[in-house]
């Protein structure tokens, strides 16, 4: 009984709700049911409206999301980049030194009357009794010991001090053991220009009568040293410029000091003068350190009196 009663009551049900929607579908038609759709429509609007915005949100978010990861993206890409450009930029610089460097001495071999071989500075040996420095270039190219060394501007550097079949090494006018007669070119004033502990220079012996002035040019004096002995070094080549003076008024000498113009720490090539003849014969003795191959000048002179010492440094 009860089911035929329910089964009754769900088929009424079904048979209303029937009724119910042809009576809607009849009359949305007709245009009654506009108040109550605008009714509906009115009253959920800040539902849909909310729904709307929160899916904008949510899409907002993702590009968002997606727009930060592109441009981290092109962020890594361009700092790639840079860091290319970075790297040719500093090779771009360097060939543009190394040419300039190799221009300047282009230009000074053109004015030389001797011959020369370009070098490029291959090793330093730097410390405060010994300023050497190792070139790639030795008896394959026609250098051979005793050789002038240049920088460019006729810069003086140094002198070839041992030379193998592929490398030469030259001990630089830095060098406490090198000493180089020197002419200040404005008073003719002449003194031996020497290496000093850090590397500096002296011209020492000047006599204290001769006008130096700071600022004033050394070069080469090219003095020969007598008995048919040449000068170790050409005559009028760059040493450098004098930058501080100290004198007495008693003493009959005056001493210099002088800024090298070759930038000798920095050197990277170098023109050898490889058909120059001068100087003096050497000796070998002990070096300042203890080793040996140390030249020592012709007995009855002095190391503050010859042109230049030459050492075959130690290994």
């Amino acid at each position: 009984m009860f089911a035929t009663r329910a089964s009754r009551r769900r088929g009424i049900a079904y048979v209303l709700l029937i009724v119910a929607s042809l009576m809607l579908l009849t009359l949305s038609g007709t245009g009654v049911l506009a108040p109550l759709r605008a009714g509906v429509a009115f009253a959920l609007a800040p539902i849909q409206t909310a729904l709307a915005d929160l899916t904008r949100s949510a899409t907002s978010i993702v590009a968002t999301v997606g727009e930060i990861d592109r441009l981290q993206k092109d962020n890594r890409d361009l700092q790639a980049r840079n860091q290319v450009l970075e790297a040719e930029n500093r090779r771009l610089l360097g060939l543009a030194s190394t040419n300039q460097t190799l221009s300047e001495l282009l230009q000074l071999r053109s004015t030389l009357d001797y011959r020369t071989v370009a070098a490029d500075v291959i090793g330093r040996q730097t410390s405060q009794l010994e300023r050497v420095i190792s070139l790639g270039a030795g008896s394959d190219r026609g250098i051979s010991v005793g050789d002038v060394v240049l920088a460019g501007g006729a810069a003086l550097v140094g002198r070839v001090v041992e030379v193998g079949p592929n490398y030469s090494r030259v001990l630089l006018i830095s060098d406490t053991r090198s000493t180089v007669i020197g002419l200040v070119q404005t008073s003719r004033a002449t003194g031996n220009v020497q290496g000093q502990l850090g590397g500096s220079l002296s011209m020492n012996q000047i006599a204290s009568t001769d006008k130096v002035t700071l600022g004033d040019e050394v070069v080469t004096a090219g003095i020969d040293l007598g008995n048919g002995v040449r000068s170790p070094f050409p005559k009028g080549l760059l040493i450098g410029r004098i930058v501080d003076l100290e004198s007495d008024a008693i003493a009959v000498v005056q001493t210099a000091f002088v800024e090298a113009a070759a930038q000798l720490d920095k050197l990277e090539y170098v023109l050898v003068i490889v058909d120059y003849q001068g100087g003096i014969p050497i000796v070998p003795v002990p070096s300042p350190d203890g080793g040996a191959g140390q030249p020592s000048p012709l007995p009855g002179t002095s190391p503050s009196n010859v042109p230049i010492e030459l050492p075959s440094p130690s290994h």
